[in-house]
């Protein structure tokens, strides 16, 4: 798997500070020691008011932002990764073949060029196999020179 990298720059984040709630008694009404980090350009925020000190909160959030961040990072690659693969393998079904082989017509059929050779024995024995071959070639330069416009 590819390394996430996560670059969190001052920046972007938004850091508020403000007084803690919950246990602590006098301490807690007067410093302003809980920190709230906002990350801009993603809309994550992070508070945190565990510790006696700000700077102790500011890092632990900050901590916990870049966790988030390659979480974050780390699921939109997977997300992208599963999508091409899923583009690559398609679905398995019957619209996706490529070929079929229809014995009492004799008749075999490419549905990539919509190429149809009416010699099911040559195909099965190999010596019809070339102009289905070349048929994709032809097919494959015109899709070629196509692009190039």
């Amino acid at each position: 798997a590819t390394d996430v990298h996560i670059e969190v720059r001052d920046s972007d984040l938004r850091i508020d500070v403000f007084r803690a709630s919950g246990k602590g008694g006098q301490h807690v009404n007067t410093t302003d020691s809980a920190v709230r980090v906002t990350h801009i350009p993603s809309g994550i925020v992070v508070e945190n008011q565990q510790e006696r000190s700000q700077i102790q909160n500011k890092e632990k959030a900050l901590q916990i932002l870049r966790a988030r961040l390659y979480e974050r990072e780390r699921q939109r690659m997977a997300n992208e990764r599963r999508a091409s693969r899923n583009r690559l393998i398609g679905t398995g079904g019957r619209s996706e073949k490529c070929r079929t082989y229809n014995y009492a017509q004799n008749r075999v059929t490419d549905h990539r060029i919509n190429y149809s050779i009416y010699d099911i024995e040559g195909m099965m024995g190999g010596s019809a196999l070339q102009q289905v071959i070349d048929q994709l070639r032809i097919q494959h330069d015109l899709d070629e020179l196509a692009s190039l416009d």
